[in-house]
């Protein structure tokens, strides 16, 4: 048995015990070691991704044994397709928020080691198999988060972190109760094995019988649903999101929207998805009404924003809302639908590649507010700035790059995921996906709008002399706009590993 996983974990977690204990005044040493340890994840992370076979669908670099027996409790660790590359994207954008956040002065060594146990909470959370120990690493990613937002925020960083807490504390509670019950019913906290009962109709005989009650299913569904709607966010509880990501300091939203945000997602790849596809079934029409509501009204909530901050922020939502409506979607009975294997595997590869790539290009973007930030003392209103493009072309073309993936401009990594959304949506949902579309074009007008008031007119003599991106801040941004070309051009890279994985669940789903 090997031990990749637990030693990937364990990196950041011990790093940031070490740091912790260094004292603030040693700050160089702590930026070192906080950046080494992410360094070591990122290396571990890559190195898993050239020994990972992929044309298995199935768990590698898997390490099980007996925890707590007498609970159903193993330590159970694995990843396939879709976990590997979310370790990928959080070995990523770790090391890059740590480096945004190079002259963070106060209280360095506290900063830096609630950033490393933040990075182990994500790494544990997909790469955990045992709902015991997956809940553990799932508060672990809050704990850090909270505080991140509370000691280093905005103006009104109380309020936001206090929201941001309860509200994915109710989720997380939500979420407790129902692997509770499914515990008391099948006596089982293994996410594999529970999808086996799903896909045979043992668990909701299971759960019947333990609990007396025909529907008992769909109401643990809600419960687990809603533990990751409030993370993902979607509408009605995204309240917290703008408030959170705005007043947090940018490199730890960097951190909140590239990868934290996506552990909603992988909720439901991971859990909802093969454990309770017949429960989705059963509301499909209320969900893809929600995923739409999702994708329409945060980009309507972004054009409506003054502050860069908290466009990008509702930006965000909307870019999530199409891979819950392509999530939803996969779960149809598609009758007199040609090929809906072949559709299915199309929208949710969609799914996986749009979560990759839209943590880099949110995370980029969040990079560039948070630079804009340094250079006019703070200010990143609409109105604040104009004509940038004359003095800082570099910075104004390498964020406009960004601007343009987040758009989904054909050649940008943006474009493949959400075309194959579409593709694989509108055979097996078409209403949904056509009324999605406006989404996209209301998505085009507020970018661009950012582009023209910023960037482009007359230039505001107050920003004359504002200096462009220094060598050391282009080879910070230049990973992620590397990979928003090589992704644009060669999705492969990504569609290559995780295709076995999105084939296996749909085979999952179809029962």
């Amino acid at each position: 048995m090997n031990h990749w996983l637990t030693i990937l974990t364990l990196v950041p977690f011990l790093g940031g015990i070490v740091i912790a204990g260094l004292g603030a005044e040693r700050k160089n040493l702590v930026r070192g070691l906080a950046l080494a340890a992410s360094l070591v994840g990122l290396g571990g992370a890559l190195c898993m991704w050239l020994h990972f076979d992929p044309k298995s669908g199935g768990l590698q670099f898997v390490e099980k044994f007996d925890w707590v027996p007498s609970l159903g409790i193993q330590y159970f660790l694995g990843v396939d397709g879709l976990g590997l590359l979310m370790v990928l994207l959080t070995a990523i954008v770790t090391p890059l928020a740590i480096l945004a956040s190079w002259r963070m002065d106060d209280r360095a060594h506290v900063y830096h080691a609630l950033i490393l146990w933040l990075q182990a909470g994500l790494f544990g959370t997909f790469t955990a198999l045992n709902f015991f120990h997956w809940f553990l690493f799932w508060e672990l990613g809050l704990i850090p988060a909270f505080f991140l937002i509370k000691l280093w925020g905005g103006p009104k960083r109380g309020p936001a972190a206090t929201q941001f807490f309860i509200y994915t504390m109710v989720g997380s509670v939500a979420l407790l109760l129902s692997f509770l019950a499914i515990r008391l019913a099948t006596g089982s906290f293994d996410f594999i094995e529970l999808a086996g009962m799903a896909k045979s109709g043992v668990l909701v005989t299971k759960l019947q019988a333990a609990f007396g009650w025909k529907n008992i299913g769909l109401i643990i569904f809600f419960g687990a649903f809603l533990g990751f709607a409030v993370k993902v966010p979607v509408i009605p509880f995204h309240t917290w999101l703008p408030a959170a990501y705005s007043e947090a300091p940018s490199p730890v939203t960097m951190l909140l929207t590239g990868v934290m945000s996506k552990m909603g997602v992988y909720g439901f790849l991971r859990i909802l998805l093969p454990i309770f596809p017949e429960q989705i079934r059963a509301v499909l029409i209320p969900l893809l009404w929600l995923a739409v509501a999702t994708i329409v009204l945060s980009a309507c909530a972004a054009f409506a924003q003054k502050d860069i901050k908290r466009m990008i922020a509702y930006s965000s939502i909307n870019h999530l809302g199409y891979c819950l409506l392509a999530l939803f979607a996969a779960t149809a009975v598609a009758t007199g639908v040609n090929n809906s294997d072949l559709q299915k595997a199309a929208a949710l590869d969609g799914v996986l590649l749009q979560m990759f790539n839209h943590g880099l290009t949110a995370s980029a973007l969040f990079l560039f507010v948070a630079l804009l930030e340094k250079r006019s003392g703070g200010l990143r209103g609409l109105d604040d700035f104009g004509g940038l493009r004359k003095i800082i072309p570099v910075f104004t073309g390498l964020m406009g790059i960004s601007i343009f993936s987040s758009l989904g401009l054909p050649g940008l990594n943006g474009f493949v995921g959400e075309f194959l959304i579409f593709k694989g949506v509108f055979p097996l949902a078409p209403w949904a996906a056509a009324v999605s579309t406006i989404g996209l074009l209301v998505t085009a007008i507020f970018l661009l709008t950012l582009i023209q008031r910023v960037f482009c007119g007359p230039l505001n003599e107050r920003w004359a002399k504002m200096p462009d991106l220094t060598t050391a801040e282009r080879f910070l941004v230049l990973p992620s706009i590397a990979l928003m070309f090589v992704l644009g051009i060669w999705p492969q890279f990504i569609l290559g590993a995780v295709d076995a994985t999105v084939v296996k669940l749909v085979q999952q789903l179809n029962f």
